[in-house]
């Protein structure tokens, strides 16, 4: 009797973890459950409806704003703008996959990318990957020392830059320490177009006949490359741009930016010295800004794949709409990110970095930029989104954008070329800065800079669409 009840038992559990067609619509059984972690650094913003424009009298008569009700979806934004040390990850990430690919080609193995097979990996463009798993402190375990002299130059010899990641001879400036070579600090980087994709004339065109027959695919269109050549369209990678920046920020922005201005101690230390660690990175222009996007989201895209867990949304620019739904902090119809028409608080100090009085730019605390969340944050808990540095968007810049673009996640969007003329590379900045009086630190105030200009007062932080509603 006791096995009759254990093989009933044992029946019972096989058939409860057997699949079978019951007929009825109950999805894809084996995906888990899956809940977005919070993003380090960043904050959630939920979806919402606002009156998108001016909160007070469009003094200078700009009429490139006009006042109505939009919707943004939930997204995540940064607590603080990038900070140079943030912003100085990804230098040194640039500098060490050079270095990797570096030793890569020269034959070290330990840095090559190797499938299961120990073939070696390539890129889209058939160039080596590199492994990451490797530490670049294995140069040093060379006794020779001939790995390290072939990166960075024989110490004996200051005319030897090695591989020329450093500058010597006379384009070395200073006789102390190494100066990185920052001509040599590109990041390559692909991207999708998903709206020259998404048009009717650039759609796949398919054939197929039935039976055994396979499907014929073609393209019709064509596509224009962010260099402003056309090509047509051959394959869905026709979509894919490649596209290269330097990483390194214009430090000398803080010198062209003014002129008959002593600004040459922060040209010289602002960005790479321990004491501005936490002050927003600036010098980024709009590209190299949307680069340092596609970079973090690739970084954190690998981080979980090798975890095997589930992507997640693209790091990008915000949208303006986005940029000033968040800067209201939930409050409607307020002039400044902490309400309120007034620029100190009930003990007359200022609640900004910003220029509060004519020449007199330190009576806010801060002579240029300060350290970011110097300031009270606003409801959403994000910091300084007034004064300090004024952010980039990812729109372009466009007085009449506020007619014609959806009220749905508004968004105009123009990828300019090399060869366009200044207007078409227009991009809208917000948020005012350390050097604007106080009208340009409205939530509502548009402003622009152009897209391959990089400045002493112009800085960003990054969004990502949240998963889900």
């Amino acid at each position: 009797m006791k096995r009759v009840l254990l093989l009933i038992l044992l029946v019972a559990l096989v058939g409860s973890c057997t699949t079978y067609n019951t007929g009825e619509l109950v999805g894809v059984q084996s995906r888990k459950a899956y809940a977005e972690p919070d993003p380090y650094g960043m904050l959630f913003i939920p979806a919402g409806s606002f009156t998108m424009g001016p909160s007070d009298q469009d003094i200078a008569w700009t009429q490139n704003a006009l006042a109505r009700t939009v919707s943004v979806d939930a997204f995540w934004m940064d607590e603080t703008e990038i900070t140079n040390n943030e912003y100085r990850q990804y230098v040194h990430w640039v500098r060490d996959s050079i270095i990797r690919k570096f030793l890569a080609v020269n034959g070290q193995e330990d840095f090559l990318a190797l499938d299961e097979e120990g073939q070696q990996l390539n890129d889209r463009d058939g160039q080596p990957l590199i492994n990451w798993d490797t530490p670049l402190s294995e140069i040093n375990k060379d006794k020779e020392g001939n790995l390290r002299n072939m990166v960075f130059g024989d110490p004996t010899n200051p005319d030897d830059g090695g591989m020329g990641l450093y500058y010597t001879g006379a384009d070395k400036l200073s006789p102390r320490g190494r100066e990185l070579n920052i001509s040599k600090l590109i990041y390559n980087y692909y991207w999708v177009d998903l709206h020259q994709a998404a048009r009717k004339g650039n759609r796949m065109q398919l054939e197929y006949s039935g039976g055994t027959n396979e499907p014929t695919v073609s393209y019709n269109g064509t596509v224009i490359r962010p260099d402003g050549s056309e090509e047509d369209i051959t394959s869905r990678g026709s979509f894919v741009h490649k596209d290269w920046v330097l990483v390194y920020p214009d430090t000398l922005a803080w010198i062209a930016d003014f002129t008959y201005s002593y600004n040459e101690p922060m040209a010289t230390m602002y960005f790479w010295h321990v004491s501005y660690d936490n002050y927003p990175v600036i010098g980024v222009n709009w590209k190299q800004a949307n680069a340092f996007c596609i970079w973090r989201t690739n970084y954190l895209n690998d981080a979980l794949a090798k975890a095997d867990l589930p992507l997640v949304q693209d790091y990008r620019l915000p949208i303006e709409a986005e940029w000033e739904f968040a800067a209201r902090g939930n409050l409607d119809h307020s002039m400044y990110p902490w309400g309120g028409v007034y620029v100190r608080n009930k003990l007359g100090c200022f609640v900004a970095n910003f220029k509060p009085l004519r020449g007199n730019y330190i009576d806010d605390g801060s002579l240029s930029t300060g350290r970011v969340a110097s300031f009270a944050a606003n409801e959403f808990g994000l910091y300084d989104m007034a004064g300090n540095v004024a952010e980039w968007t990812i729109n372009a810049y466009d007085p009449s954008a506020y007619i014609f673009s959806s009220t749905l996640n508004p968004n105009y969007k123009y990828n300019a070329h090399p060869n366009d003329p200044p207007v078409m590379k227009r991009k809208v900045i917000r948020g005012g800065s350390w050097k604007d009086v106080a009208r340009y630190l409205q939530v509502s105030m548009r402003d622009y800079e152009y897209q391959d200009t990089a400045k002493s007062y112009i800085g960003f932080r990054c969004v990502r669409s949240y998963l889900g509603s």
